[in-house]
């Protein structure tokens, strides 16, 4: 069984910013620890990560293929992810002895008016 946090916040708020310095924290603590990032609009991260996002699921990929804007291929990117949640299972089962941070994106819309956020954590508890 995986234990971890679910970062959530606003876009700038902090988030991986956050998942970087509490991965550094459990670590010094002597915690094994892994981040994992659900954003695929945040190609700058301060942390290895042990799983992304995009290596499943490009959201410029998403924007050209399917003509779509920034938030729209963010939709479209968590959609397919909510549809090949598979790969998020066999990441976190490699995982198991590891305290999991994982780092979501910021857009609000994606937790009030769409159900891929919800779907996806709910197959995680």
């Amino acid at each position: 069984m995986v234990f971890g946090q679910l970062i959530i916040g606003p876009p700038g708020s902090g988030k991986s910013t956050y998942c970087n310095g509490m991965s550094q924290f459990l670590r010094a603590a002597g915690r094994k620890v892994a981040v994992i990032n659900l954003d695929p609009a945040n190609d700058v991260l301060p942390y290895e990560a042990e799983a992304d996002i995009r290596e499943l699921v490009s959201i410029e990929g998403a924007a050209e293929q399917c003509g779509l804007g920034p938030n729209g291929a963010l939709v479209w990117c968590l959609e397919y992810l909510e549809a090949n949640v598979d790969w998020l299972h066999g990441r976190l089962a490699a995982l198991e002895d590891s305290y999991v941070l994982i780092d979501m994106p910021g857009q609000v819309e994606l937790y009030t008016h769409h159900g891929a956020v919800r779907s996806i954590v709910e197959t995680l508890t």
